[in-house]
């Protein structure tokens, strides 16, 4: 089943976000109250609409309850990013990503029902986009303009099978360049390694294949 996610401001943080989110074939609701924001990306998400975050009726007619995760992406607003948190928390939505400001942004935001607050300035919005359509991501590093490097936790239906159970090159055209195992790392692993609980996969490809990969671990 397709995930749904909204993203609220239309910055080039947001934006990233957005545009990344709506190339990995997921729906998106866009948000922003500038009407010139909305129309840039009306053709890029799914839907796109102008709204005022802190008003908490129009985030209901929009059915932001029925979305599975939010990300907040407004700019220079920190008091309208306090307010869409306080009401997306209290409207129970799933999992809040909010962008911070700076570090006390960030510390009543955790206070206020926050799920993962984010600095645009250390964060890019593609590797955030890749990590919260799995949680199985942990990170994701362009290597060129197609082609990438993650950190994949090994998933649930994983656990206990080798990596020629799992063939991920034949599957989805990735190589598993190493294992980490708490602090050890192995390099080149055997076929015949066995994945256990809690060990993270070095997985470098193409973007499409990483992406298909990744579509898998939201399955399971």
């Amino acid at each position: 089943m397709k995930r749904e996610f909204a993203v609220i401001g239309l910055g080039r943080f947001g934006g990233s976000i957005c545009r990344e989110l709506s190339r990995e074939g997921m729906d998106v609701l866009a948000i922003d109250n500038d009407e010139d924001k909305i129309n840039e990306f009306k053709n890029i998400a799914t839907y796109a609409v102008v709204a005022d975050s802190t008003d908490e009726a129009s985030l209901k007619e929009l059915g932001i309850k029925n979305i599975d995760h939010v990300i907040v992406a407004i700019g220079d607003n920190i008091q309208a990013s306090i307010l869409t948190t306080v009401i997306l928390n209290d409207l129970g939505i799933n999992r809040i990503t909010v962008k911070a400001q700076n570090d006390y942004h960030e510390k009543i935001l955790n206070k206020i029902g926050a799920d993962h607050v984010v600095h645009p300035e250390r964060d890019m919005g593609k590797r955030i986009a890749h990590s919260i359509i799995s949680n199985n991501i942990l990170d994701y590093l362009e290597l060129s303009d197609d082609h990438s490097i993650v950190e994949v936790k090994a998933s649930r239906h994983m656990i206990g099978k080798t990596l020629v159970d799992l063939d991920i090159r034949a599957n989805y055209g990735c190589n598993v360049v190493a294992i980490k195992r708490g602090t050890d790392i192995n390099v080149s692993p055997l076929a015949e390694e066995e994945l256990r609980e809690g060990d993270i996969m070095i997985v470098i490809g193409a973007d499409k294949d990483i992406s298909r990969f990744e579509k898998h671990l939201v399955i399971d």
